[in-house]
């Protein structure tokens, strides 16, 4: 057998089947040692109050942190949880508060027009929603949800937010279109209540913009006429029944001639929020016809 020959520069290496039975073997011989002597109580207890305690402390320190960020992040996820379960009845709240307001809205309208059709009890009215109007940002023209399949008929006279609204205008079966006083082309007999002197009322979208509609021809050698004055459609009218109120005098000028006065009338209906409409089922024509007979 040849002699093995360690080169110059070559690094010795030990097998590591070796290195281990060596470990095995210092370990067994360390734990007789420890086990059935005192030898090296002195010498470890020094060495374990300089190294050992301390790294012992470390971990202790590192577990107590590691264990109170977990439970820390126990109580994120808890409040996690809890937050997006509170924000879930926030939404549901809202929700149905906004229904609650929807429908107690609702019921004030209908109240109103319930006040509103008890106030002109002398009259058949028919409740009625609006379902479309025109382009503009006030209730001119519109259409509503009642024809004359319930018996509904041009020329009847509209009410809601108890006054004159307009005059229905074309009829369909389920449907109805409605003009209304403020209407540029509308025009609409009125008189100043209690002194009854009369006046034309005409349509402004333009002055709507103010809040108030033109009315002329008034005669008031008097001067009886003054704002906050009471204006309701006269009894001469031909398409519209009287005594329905239409708005207070917001302004009156003398015209030109010193005959005839002229000014702007704030009307009681609100024609920039309508919803629901009263409709008067009779007209002008019939309830003079009735009166004539009676």
């Amino acid at each position: 057998m040849s002699p093995i020959i360690k080169r110059k520069g070559e690094r010795f290496t030990l097998p590591s089947k070796y290195l281990l039975f060596i470990l095995t073997v210092l370990c067994s011989v360390a734990m007789l040692l420890t086990f059935g002597t005192d030898l090296f109580n002195g010498p470890f207890n020094t060495v374990a109050g300089y190294v050992v305690l301390p790294f012992q402390e470390g971990i202790s320190e590192a577990g107590s942190w590691l264990a109170n960020r977990s439970e820390e992040l126990v109580q994120i996820r808890q409040l996690l949880e809890e937050n997006e379960r509170l924000q879930e009845q926030v939404a549901k709240l809202t929700s149905e508060n906004t229904i609650l307001q929807q429908e107690r809205y609702e019921l004030t309208r209908l109240q109103e027009l319930m006040e509103l059709k008890e106030k002109y009890s002398q009259y058949d009215t028919v409740g009625a929603r609006i379902i479309s109007r025109d382009s503009s940002n006030w209730y001119s023209n519109f259409t509503v949800n009642k024809g004359y399949e319930d018996g509904i008929a041009a020329d009847m006279n509209v009410m809601a937010d108890g006054g004159l609204v307009g005059r229905v205008t074309s009829v369909g079966p389920n449907w109805a279109k409605v003009t209304a006083i403020i209407s540029d082309n509308s025009n609409v007999s009125g008189a100043v209540m209690p002194s009854g002197v009369t006046l034309m009322v005409s349509g402004d979208l333009m002055l709507m913009r103010d809040g108030v509609i033109r009315f002329g021809q008034l005669l008031d050698s008097e001067n009886e006429v003054e704002p906050g004055g009471k204006v309701v459609t006269s009894s001469i009218s031909d398409k519209y029944l009287s005594d329905i109120l239409i708005g207070y005098i917001d302004s009156v000028t003398l015209d030109a001639n010193n005959l005839t006065k002229s000014g702007t009338i704030t009307p009681v209906v609100d024609f920039e929020h309508l919803e629901e409409v009263l409709i008067i089922t009779q007209l002008k024509q019939s309830v003079n016809e009735e009166d004539a007979l009676d």
